[in-house]
């Protein structure tokens, strides 16, 4: 796998995560992880991460040469 490949690949992943965080806010499903309940603001604090890093992906994906 190239350099453009790996970094188009991970921001699609990075924004499906963001997009599925979205989803969780707008329904407000709820995360429970071995009995602990997931706040809403750790969703918030995600969906900013990965949406920086798919940002970024898309924006190094497209610059690199491919080599």
């Amino acid at each position: 796998m190239n350099a453009k490949s790996y970094f188009l690949v991970t921001a699609i992943l990075f924004s499906v995560i963001c997009l599925l965080q979205l989803t969780r806010i707008a329904l407000g499903w709820e995360a429970v992880i071995q009995g602990w309940r997931v706040p809403m603001w750790i969703s918030w604090l995600v969906v900013v991460a990965t949406a920086v890093l798919a940002f970024f992906g898309f924006t190094h994906g497209r610059s690199k040469s491919g080599g």
